[in-house]
């Protein structure tokens, strides 16, 4: 692979991404100022840091999604995890959008947790392990601050009864042609991973049926995941549901410098697992690449490069409390005042506190976690 070379899918991210590039090989539309402003408008004056940082910065349909819930009907959010093991830090960027979104304009939220996915993506995880998982993603997910009372999950291997009797009319539309030539499926790709699209689909018209009535969708997530979302979005019409829109995220960089935090290849190195210890964390951010220089004096006199930089990648998503201290670590990484070994040192604060108050907050949402597994059809199909 030549060095301006990169693969997305939605299986495997690799290389250095050329974000416009990627988007016109997607086919996506620029996430404007305009519409920043419109959804600034809509939240009250406020945006997240994810949006004005550039975090995400790619989209399908938003502005329809806005001119609907201007006319008074309100979107609701869809995101999913597939559980193969604890989460890490870039799991939550799409759940923390829509968190922020649901608190801010008392939208729906529903989570899909693919327990079935991973079991046939991965040879090497029982049923036992992904369903484990999949409920330990969903405590984690859910103490981001989603409001129970809005927020509604299905967990692929327990809802299969709610997702079943539509997944069989999506499954109609969709050739096998279509799913191979998308995801690159091998003649021994096991049929579980072609039915797939099926499934994850279900969430995106759900509502709809369920209410008997067009109610629009609006996805944040990886742009590695847009390959599902368009095969969703080609049949929408054909269902006679209205097509989901979508809100695409960067990946987000991994530790060891990668272009996104896998730890494909047990590479836990390149990612801060929310299980990680006190320890295990610091260790971590210590040794983390940066685009820092190869001395103090050379750094202090030429800067560093925040773009290529792990640790400038945690303050850009989280860990920067207002735009006035991103804005700060950001010039001053630039111009070499801030050095590496500082800026590791100030982030380990703000990642230690993140974990005591998110492992406080996971403890509360057991109590209520498993009221929001939908089991049941809204009606027959």
């Amino acid at each position: 692979m030549t060095p301006d070379e990169f693969v997305v899918t939605p299986y495997e991210v690799r290389g250095r991404i050329d974000y416009i590039r990627l988007r016109e090989m997607f086919g996506t539309q620029a996430l404007t100022n305009e519409l920043l402003a419109r959804l600034h408008s809509l939240t009250g004056g406020e945006l997240s840091p994810l949006l004005t940082r550039g975090v995400y910065f790619s989209h399908r349909d938003l502005g329809w999604v806005l001119d609907q819930f201007a006319k008074n009907s309100p979107f609701f959010l869809y995101s999913g995890r597939g559980p193969s093991g604890p989460l890490h830090t870039s799991h939550l960027v799409p759940f923390e959008l829509c968190q922020w979104l649901q608190q801010r304009l008392g939208v729906r939220m529903f989570i899909q947790i693919t327990d079935d996915e991973k079991f046939w993506a991965r040879p090497g995880l029982s049923r036992e392990q992904t369903a484990y998982w999949g409920l330990e993603n969903l405590y984690d997910l859910l103490a981001l601050g989603f409001d129970p009372k809005r927020t509604h999950v299905f967990f692929d291997s327990r809802s299969i009864s709610a997702l079943y009797p539509l997944a069989v009319r999506v499954a109609r539309k969709v050739p096998y042609s279509t799913v191979k030539a998308v995801f690159g499926f091998k003649p021994s790709t096991n049929i579980g991973l072609v039915f797939y699209t099926a499934l994850q689909t279900v969430p995106c018209f759900w509502p709809s049926w369920a209410e008997g009535r067009s109610v629009p969708c609006l996805i944040p997530c990886g742009i590695d995941q847009d390959p599902h979302f368009r095969v969703t979005r080609d049949l929408a019409e054909s269902l006679g549901y209205p097509k989901p829109a979508l809100l695409h995220s960067q990946m987000i960089p991994g530790l060891l410098g990668d272009a996104a935090m896998s730890t494909t290849g047990d590479r836990e190195e390149n990612a801060l697992f929310l299980n990680d210890s006190p320890k295990t964390v610091e260790k971590k951010v210590r040794q983390a690449f940066t685009g820092g220089r190869t001395t103090v004096e050379e750094q202090r006199r030429l800067g560093a490069t925040p773009e290529i930089c792990s640790v400038w990648a945690l303050w850009r998503t989280r860990f920067a409390k207002s735009e006035t201290e991103f804005q700060e670590v950001t010039r001053d990484c630039r111009s070499g005042a801030l050095l590496c070994g500082d800026c590791k040192s100030k982030v380990l604060e703000r990642v230690h506190a993140f974990y005591r108050e998110h492992a406080a907050a996971r403890e509360k949402v057991k109590d209520w976690a498993e009221s929001t597994i939908i089991t049941a059809a809204p009606k027959p199909l």
